[in-house]
């Protein structure tokens, strides 16, 4: 039986495979067990206390770059996480989740209402938060539906992870983010479940967003935005897209169609936030972010480090009026 393998023998196998270095079928012979009793063997050993593994400790996060981000741009807080060279986007975004998810839970307050966008990256730093937690968060849905076909990466789905990790309620948001004119959009507002759900969005202390352009966007990647509606935001000077909001330069949403046929967190809300949290993967939207915490969308920022490069690499030729801090 396995419980009669001595401490002796456990010490042994131990001593040969972790110290000397040698196989599992060399163990094995020393102890006198079949080449497949090996591991059972090890395992036994940290069981019994015989090994204790320690790991050096590894910072995930580039504190150097934080700095400069925050001096740079003003930020109430910026988080860049360390990411091997020739990580997959999908990778990438895993990494920056990971690693990003006990950071977001310390900036979260208890009893905070927490304004959410939908993403991949957001979706990976969501599931990555450690639990349990009692928090007593509103997790209030930040935009409506992209379309009829909801994934997990969706702000409906994304809220209520959020709310069930880090404990508390989630408000969805039951409406198409999209709507075919103004005035239908208008009347949606008017109802008091849809009502009471927006206006909420204007007392949140915090909010985690993700940052689109008009190259990479769920709302064209997922086929809403039509060929007019390119280039009539084009037009008006679109770098950006938070929340299905499309601002430009300067950070000021666009006098667009799409503008008035759009259920989401606006933009004046955003600004409100005390708290809003850019969650970037990926170097290709510097202009956006930029433009973003010039209009005073955005107070914070988690991102990879080769984003975190690109981006002040960008800003040093274009310089960006500080945001403003949170306080308390």
């Amino acid at each position: 039986m396995a419980n009669d393998y001595s401490d002796d023998r456990l010490r042994l196998a131990a001593r040969l495979y972790y110290v000397d270095g040698l196989a599992q079928n060399e163990v094995a012979r020393f102890a006198k067990v079949s080449q497949a009793k090996v591991s059972r063997l090890l395992a036994l050993a940290r069981e019994r206390g015989i090994v204790r593994i320690t790991v050096a400790d590894y910072e995930p996060r580039r504190r150097e770059l934080e700095g400069q981000l925050v001096e740079r741009f003003g930020l109430s807080t910026a988080i860049v996480l360390k990411a091997i060279d020739g990580l997959s986007s999908g990778d990438l975004r895993r990494s920056v989740g990971h690693f990003g998810s006990s950071a977001v839970e310390a900036l979260i307050k208890p009893r905070d209402v927490v304004a959410i966008a939908g993403g991949r990256t957001i979706h990976e730093l969501v599931h990555h938060l450690p639990q349990p937690a009692n928090k007593a968060l509103t997790v209030v849905q930040a935009m409506g539906s992209v379309d009829a076909n909801v994934n997990a990466f969706d702000a409906q789905e994304v809220g209520r992870v959020m709310a069930q990790r880090l404990g508390g309620s989630f408000l969805a948001l039951n409406v198409p983010a999209y709507m075919p004119d103004r005035r239908t959009r208008d009347a949606l507002l008017q109802l008091e479940q849809v009502r009471n759900v927006h206006e909420r969005l204007g007392s949140a202390q915090a909010a985690l967003v993700g940052i689109g352009t008009l190259s990479n966007s769920v709302f064209i990647e997922r086929g809403v935005l039509k060929p007019a509606d390119i280039a009539e935001l084009e037009r008006a000077g679109t770098v950006g897209e938070i929340c299905g909001r499309f601002y430009d330069a300067d950070g000021n949403e666009g006098a667009t169609s799409w503008r008035d046929r759009v259920i989401s967190i606006e933009v004046d809300q955003l600004r409100r936030i005390p708290l809003v949290l850019g969650v970037v993967s990926g170097s290709d939207r510097s202009a956006a972010i930029i433009a973003a915490i010039r209009g005073k969308l955005l107070k914070g920022l988690i991102i990879d480090e080769a984003g975190a490069i690109a981006l002040l690499a960008v800003s040093a030729a274009a310089p960006v009026p500080k945001a403003r801090k949170r306080k308390g």
